[in-house]
């Protein structure tokens, strides 16, 4: 970080005064990128950025302190929010309800940088209607061991399910380890019947791959495969959408792709040092996307052919809880991801002659979320592990409660 502040800049983006503070804050030591220098790759690709997430009622996901340190979400605007920042009131399944902010131009995306935005999780809603998303979302998300080629195999997997139902996917990197498909549909489904509609796609996805993917909800289910993670359609879920910058030190971008790029591009090539240059040149593979919108009958459907998907089974302790299938072990929870790390290797010492058996997907770290931030948890799948070699539950290494102090409705 920068060692000392230095005077707010006003932008003048299409008309509207933008402050951005600290303009010269260095937010990605590794390529020497500023707050400033954010805010104008945002304003490079904007129309694409607004293809994304504009019209959409957003979460805000700050970085104050940095790509290092832990963001926290901010569902509720600022109060101090400039005129041309419109606002939504979304009501979430909690029973909470939050007015959330809608930017809908450029200046908006340089407002939401200067607030320590890095990527942009806007719902799958418009404003004008929060009862009916217009898009559904499939995240490939990719368990340890899995390379490239198999999240791109299942992806045009995903691609061939779409099109038998009669829809149109557009995929795109999700600025991490996974590819995202977006699909539009037109706004006539509740929430309920869009998330049963992803989680069949999953479903026939997994079907006509099996091994390669799976559907699988629990983690410790899934083994080194692509997990299809229809969830990213519950109500109150949001992904980063389009030209989103993200947290690695590179400052990768989740970049839209054509079909024809998805098996020969990689998730390192795109940041925000190449991406505006790419969006100038070639335009947006996804510009024709807001015209594709589709039905979700077909879906629908075929969730009807298939049956209710299985459930696990419960404990018998009246708990209600969910039982796993899996020999399963926590070592700890914590605050932060690196403390997370630190607990993992502090178990993997105290068991040496264990961890050669582990499969990469047998080590479970889990970003679970919070009343505002992430708080992360560590198991072990003793699957591979011989059951009379097998530890039992030990203490915690670390035993955090993310809900310490907090009160929400509903919480006896």
């Amino acid at each position: 970080m920068s060692p000392s502040k230095t005077p707010a800049e006003i932008l003048d983006v299409d008309g509207a005064e933008v402050r951005i503070s600290n303009p010269d804050k260095v937010v990605f030591p590794e390529p020497g990128l500023t707050k400033l220098d954010l805010v104008h790759y945002y304003l490079a690709v904007a129309d694409g950025a607004l293809r994304g997430a504009g019209g959409r009622p957003m979460v805000l996901k700050r970085f104050p302190k940095g790509i290092n340190a832990e963001p926290f979400f901010q569902k509720r605007v600022p109060e101090n929010h400039p005129a041309f920042i419109d606002t939504a009131t979304l009501h979430y399944s909690s029973g909470t309800s939050a007015e959330e902010a809608v930017i809908r131009d450029a200046a908006g995306l340089a407002w939401v940088v200067n607030l320590g935005c890095l990527d942009l999780n806007p719902h799958p809603v418009r404003a004008e209607d929060l009862d009916h998303p217009d898009e559904l979302r499939v995240d490939l998300d990719p368990m340890p061991g899995v390379d490239w080629s198999q999240i791109v195999d299942t992806a045009y997997v995903a691609r061939e399910v779409l099109a038998d139902v009669g829809l149109v996917g557009w995929p795109k990197t999700s600025g991490s380890r996974g590819l995202h498909i977006l699909v539009r549909i037109a706004p006539q489904w509740s929430f309920r019947d869009v998330r049963l509609a992803a989680e069949t796609l999953a479903r026939e996805v997994e079907n006509r791959a099996p091994g390669l993917a799976t559907a699988r909800w629990w983690k410790e289910e899934r083994g080194e495969s692509v997990f299809v993670d229809f969830n990213q359609n519950a109500k109150d879920r949001t992904v980063a959408s389009a030209y989103s910058i993200r947290s690695l030190p590179d400052a990768r971008v989740s970049t839209p792709l054509s079909w024809e790029e998805v098996r020969t591009a990689r998730p390192e090539q795109f940041t925000v040092l190449t991406v505006p240059a790419r969006f100038s040149e070639s335009g947006d593979p996804h510009a024709g996307i807001d015209d594709a919108a589709g039905s979700l009958d077909g879906l629908l459907a075929l969730a009807a052919e298939l049956g209710p998907a299985g459930k696990a089974p419960r404990a018998g302790d009246g708990s209600g809880r969910r039982m796993s299938t899996m020999p399963l072990i926590e070592v700890a929870r914590t605050k932060t991801k690196p403390e997370a790390l630190a607990a993992l290797e502090q178990w993997k010492s105290g068991h040496s002659d264990l961890t050669s058996a582990l499969h990469p997907a047998d080590v479970l770290i889990d970003g679970m979320r919070g009343s505002s931030s992430l708080w992360y948890r560590v198991r072990i799948n003793l699957q591979h592990i011989p059951e009379a070699q097998r530890p039992a539950q030990e203490t915690l290494i670390a035993d955090y409660d993310p809900w310490a102090g907090k009160d929400w409705p509903g919480r006896p």
